[in-house]
């Protein structure tokens, strides 16, 4: 289905963008940021309105472009609100700024940490979800970046509460590109993968309708 295909090749177009963005963000960032120890978030807000909150809008406008190619190919109602979900929450996360490093939260900081926590739980659980559907295709891929994604977000909340922000950072990144990883998964299906109609038609024969099911001699 070429209009699947397309939104595919333009879900990981956006995905690439975002990567790249990403990395600019961080490379341009002052040198007393520690990425083992902070988050993402903290790095962001070094530079509010910057690439790394583009980054993140632009990862949920690549998510977005894949939900009506997903329902196409038959996705099911849940795993397509909780993918929406983890869109709504990036693009929350990228609007709405965190505290800096060091200060009291305050309202808008929790906006922005509850925005990332639905993004991270939203998205491992819609992939577990297209894994149990014939849509998946990469089911295997899907059921083990979920399984990492779940494993990965349970470090970071130990992290950020009993484990003192150890490595909270190092953890939160590779959630993300976990997290990334399987959306990368589900736009290269519907790039790579040809919707066929698989019933069963009954060849046409003089006298005999289509699909009259009368037996042939």
């Amino acid at each position: 289905m070429p209009g699947t295909r397309r939104s595919g090749l333009l879900a990981l177009g956006g995905i690439v963008l975002a990567a790249v963005l990403a990395v600019m963000g961080h490379v341009g960032v002052s040198d007393d940021l520690d990425p083992w120890s902070l988050t993402v978030s903290d790095f962001a807000v070094s530079d509010r309105g910057g690439v790394i909150d583009t980054a993140m809008a632009v990862l949920a406008a690549a998510s977005v472009v894949l939900l009506p190619a997903l329902r196409r190919a038959g996705a099911g109602l849940v795993p397509l609100a909780l993918l929406t979900a983890w869109s709504a929450g990036l693009l929350a996360a990228a609007v709405v700024p965190t505290n800096e490093p060091g200060t009291p939260m305050d309202t808008a900081a929790y906006v922005h940490r509850y925005a990332s926590v639905l993004s991270f739980l939203a998205m491992p659980v819609a992939g577990w979800l297209l894994a149990r559907h014939p849509v998946a295709g990469a089911a295997a891929w899907l059921r083990g970046l979920t399984a990492a994604s779940l494993v990965l977000a349970a470090a970071m909340i130990w992290s950020a509460y009993p484990g003192d922000r150890a490595l909270l950072g190092l953890i939160e990144r590779v959630l993300i590109l976990t997290e990334t990883a399987l959306l990368t998964t589900l736009a290269l299906h519907l790039t790579l993968t040809r919707v066929v109609d698989h019933a069963v038609v009954t060849p046409h024969r003089p006298g005999i309708p289509v699909g009259s099911g009368a037996a042939t001699p």
